[in-house]
């Protein structure tokens, strides 16, 4: 740990202050694929009661992503699509698109913010939902990238059988894409820039 600030009220900070948070900051952002990837391996283990647990889920996913030749941006959406599902019972998509905000574009953003209405074409109908929720985005420039995404590669992904490449193939997708900040409000922060 470096030097500390010495305020206890924030409007007590200083410029000296905020140069010393944000060198822990930007020693943290380092690490965050780190975190991120650590995060994504409790969900190992966690069947849910579907036939696979949501780790090789996960796994299935961006295998079927990569193998399909699509972008590093895309296969880490893939990857980390259900990441909030141990904190986010009722929104893991929500949680998913925050960590992933920061750092994909806006297509694969709502992809990933949206999937979890857009799979439900799949099974709503089986729990009393209305298996076309999905239709109030029709029209939307996102449907059918997000439609594609469930269809190809989220929906078929709980089979035993099916290819699952070993994290460490995905590791360095995920540290390139977290290693560029494309969309935050601290993007353009001095105490950032200088740390």
């Amino acid at each position: 740990m470096g030097q500390r600030a010495s305020f206890t009220r924030m409007e007590e900070s200083t410029a000296e202050d905020w140069r010393a948070i944000g060198a822990e900051v930007m020693a943290s952002a380092r690490t965050l694929p780190d975190r991120v990837l650590a995060h994504l391996k409790l969900l190992e283990g966690d069947y849910g009661g579907f036939p696979v647990d949501r780790y090789q889920h996960s796994l299935q996913t961006a295998t079927r992503a990569l193998r399909d030749g699509r972008d590093d941006e895309y296969v880490a959406c893939a990857l980390l699509h259900d990441i909030g599902d141990t904190l986010g019972s009722y929104n893991h998509f929500d949680i998913a698109a925050a960590i992933l905000k920061p750092f994909v574009g806006e297509a694969n953003l709502w992809m990933v913010q949206h999937h979890g209405i857009f799979q439900g074409y799949y099974f709503f109908h089986h729990i009393g939902l209305d298996r076309d929720l999905r239709e109030q985005f029709r029209g939307h420039p996102h449907f059918a990238r997000t439609e594609e995404f469930c269809a190809e590669y989220d929906n078929p992904a709980f089979d035993p059988k099916a290819e699952a490449l070993p994290i460490t193939e995905f590791e360095p997708i995920v540290r390139r894409v977290f290693s560029q900040v494309r969309h935050s409000v601290y993007r353009g922060s001095t105490a950032v820039a200088a740390a």
